[in-house]
């Protein structure tokens, strides 16, 4: 946000410099949308309540100075129809999740996503598969880099069942992929801070940006398809199937271990 309330910023950018950070050459692939019109108020007071919380659990009395803002709605800057959806432990636990589920399970054409931790619960997974298996091209974009083991080697793991299902899957090796985005069929996107995993689906605070504007989703999409196409590599069918044994072994352990840490949150059920 800015100081005077007119412009937002979602998505999944760190502050942090990457060109002073060990192995971060070039720096992380990442996307960001900057808000202006009504959304904007949204979005303010989303990082109210965020902040309030953080410092209340503190025992912080600057609680009280971040207080609701109850200025009018800005005017509209564009045609673009667009929602901010959060995830918290409170009244929007699975806002994020159904949001995708709700358009996976409505393609028609197309799906690309692109997640730098994807390790999906079983409802995701199957929603994939059952798109894929009605004709919609699904395609992933994921992370080629090893920046936390067992969470690589986890998502790993899943390559083989969506490989089957028809589901085409790239590795971004150019750099460390830091992207959380999405677009289905053309006209549905989204942008934020939310991966695909137990972690920002189920326990952490996180927010989307979802758009419905076909000029929108055609920019994001001609992105990433141009980061598949120059940084990524595919990963082939025939080839993941023949890997050698202690790439397997590696891979199910890191699995086993992923879903063993998962079941310790009360997830296990769902993961």
């Amino acid at each position: 946000m800015d100081r005077d309330d007119r412009v937002a910023f979602v998505g999944g950018i760190n502050i942090i410099d990457d060109f002073d950070t060990p192995r971060q050459k070039p720096p992380r692939y990442d996307y960001a949308v900057r808000i202006e019109g009504p959304l904007v108020g949204e979005v303010r007071e989303e990082a109210v309540r965020l902040w309030n919380r953080i410092a209340l659990a503190r025992l912080e009395r600057r609680w009280r100075v971040a207080h609701p803002h109850h200025a009018p709605p800005l005017p509209p800057r564009g045609s673009q129809k667009a929602a901010l959806v959060v995830r918290d432990n409170l009244h929007h636990r699975r806002d994020i999740e159904d949001a995708y589920l709700e358009t996976i399970g409505t393609a028609k054409e197309e799906i690309i996503i692109a997640s730098a931790y994807f390790f999906p619960g079983t409802r995701f997974r199957r929603a994939l598969i059952s798109a894929a298996a009605h004709g919609v091209r699904v395609v992933l974009l994921l992370q080629g880099r090893v920046e936390y083991a067992l969470l690589h080697y986890a998502s790993l793991a899943l390559y083989g069942t969506l490989l089957e299902a028809g589901v085409e899957i790239y590795e971004y090796h150019r750099s460390f992929l830091h992207a959380k985005v999405a677009v289905v069929d053309g006209h549905w996107a989204t942008v934020g801070s939310s991966n695909i995993d137990p972690f920002s689906l189920l326990l952490a605070r996180e927010a989307n940006v979802v758009a419905e504007d076909r000029r929108f989703a055609a920019e994001l999409r001609a992105s990433l398809r141009a980061a598949i196409e120059h940084g990524a590599r595919v990963v082939v069918k025939t080839r993941w199937f023949k890997q050698p044994l202690w790439r397997r072994v590696s891979i199910w352990l890191g699995y086993a271990l992923a879903r063993l840490t998962v079941g310790m949150f009360g997830f296990g059920g769902r993961f």
